[in-house]
């Protein structure tokens, strides 16, 4: 196939620093940029959705899952369903790193607490320049991953380890400087996309078959068919766009797109679980400098034509006052919102004695219901950003 004749091997030398980053996620602010373009605003989702900010998560209570002080690599075999992955770097600014920390490495997390490193995964730089996506199956058995020793994306089955890799090579060259994930609930499929868009393709991956597929780069998955054949992305900059992909393993080619245009800038959570609900939240100026906030509604979009269908006000969760990032459905009518208190304070990373990481706040992941607006309290983690937690079921980032 003529578009994975080419190793960029100066792709990342060429890719956009971290400034791409800082400005599409809004709220870091890591170079004193400050804008007020909602295009810049747009962005934020991009790298939301899919997609590399400089974030680092950390679990609310963590449990260790040895000793004091130590974290185990990952079972070859014999591990339960996960309830998420997060990313360790080891300087905050404020606060302490977890025991045994290792900067830019993924650790996942069972549902009964248990911990691991996942050490065969390619660790994330704190700059930004080297992205990591790791992404859970939604019903938290399996996890892909770029495999550093394989040179490829990788699935994992945590109960029997079997661990299937991609039928072809990704230099990390191609992971450019924000990188997605999306992994099919059977463990079949992952869709690979990329920022900026580069020369070589994004990617859909059938793990069994061990055939692949070009997508569209500068996009985000947002959903995938059960038979990998249809694809949902989404676009935040310069303007919110979805894109439909049919057909992609019936045709010689990418498939047949459809592309809308959506009015406004909205942050984009998973497709729903009947194939066509699209759910999103706008993206507002929060009247202060280079500062975001999210609109007081969840939006109902159409997938076909890009048109708001409606809008249903939020109980029980503030979303003016905090910025809500859209994750996966937990069932056919919730949608799950994690959710970071506004804070438009500038924060100096290069003055003497700061460090490069941001400190630890909380985050809060809250279920609401698509139709009532009714929003309830699922958990709180300790964070330095949102694009480093990872919950089964949505894109992975980074």
């Amino acid at each position: 196939m003529t578009w994975l004749r080419d190793v960029l091997d100066d792709v990342a030398d060429n890719a956009p620093q971290v400034d791409l980053t800082e400005r599409t996620i809004g709220i870091r602010k890591r170079r004193r940029r400050r804008t007020t373009s909602i295009v810049a605003a747009a962005a934020v989702v991009a790298t939301a959705l899919g997609v590399t900010a400089a974030v680092r998560l950390l679990p609310a209570e963590p449990r260790p899952a040895v000793a004091p002080g130590t974290v185990s690599d990952l079972p070859a075999r014999g591990v339960g369903p996960l309830s998420h992955a997060f990313m360790t770097f080891c300087r905050p600014e404020r606060g302490k790193a977890p025991a045994g920390c290792v900067n830019g490495g993924w650790r996942v997390v069972t549902r009964g607490g248990t911990t691991y490193r996942v050490a065969q995964a390619l660790s994330g730089s704190p700059s930004g320049l080297r992205p990591s996506p790791l992404v859970i199956s939604r019903d938290g058995r399996k996890i892909a991953y770029y495999d550093t020793k394989a040179g490829t994306f990788a699935v994992r089955d945590l109960a029997s380890g079997t661990v299937l890799t991609a039928p072809t090579k990704v230099p990390k060259a191609w992971l450019g400087s924000i990188a997605h994930l999306l992994l099919s609930d059977d463990g079949r499929f992952v869709a690979f996309t990329k920022a900026p868009a580069l020369k070589d393709p994004a990617m859909l991956f059938d793990m069994r078959e061990r055939m692949a597929r070009p997508l569209p780069n500068g996009w985000n998955p947002i959903g995938l068919s059960p038979d990998g054949d249809t694809i949902t992305l989404a676009q935040y900059a310069p303007k919110t766009r979805l894109q439909t992909i049919t057909r992609l393993w019936q045709t010689s080619t990418a498939g047949n797109a459809t592309t809308v245009d959506v009015a406004g800038h909205y942050m984009v959570g998973a497709l729903g679980p009947d194939g066509h609900s699209v759910v999103a939240v706008e993206s507002v100026d929060a009247g202060i400098t280079g500062c975001l906030r999210s609109g007081a509604d969840l939006v109902h979009l159409d997938r076909k034509t890009g048109k708001v269908l409606r809008r249903v006000p939020v109980r029980g969760l503030s979303m003016t006052a905090n910025f809500v990032y859209l994750r996966s459905w937990t069932g056919p009518h919730e949608i799950t919102a994690l959710v970071k208190p506004l804070d438009c304070r500038e924060r100096d990373d290069n003055a003497p004695g700061s460090s490069f990481d941001p400190p630890y706040v909380p985050f809060t992941a809250y279920a609401v219901n698509v139709e009532t607006g009714k929003a309830r309290k699922l958990a709180t983690y300790t964070a330095q950003g949102f694009f480093q937690l990872v919950l089964p079921g949505f894109p992975g980032t980074l």
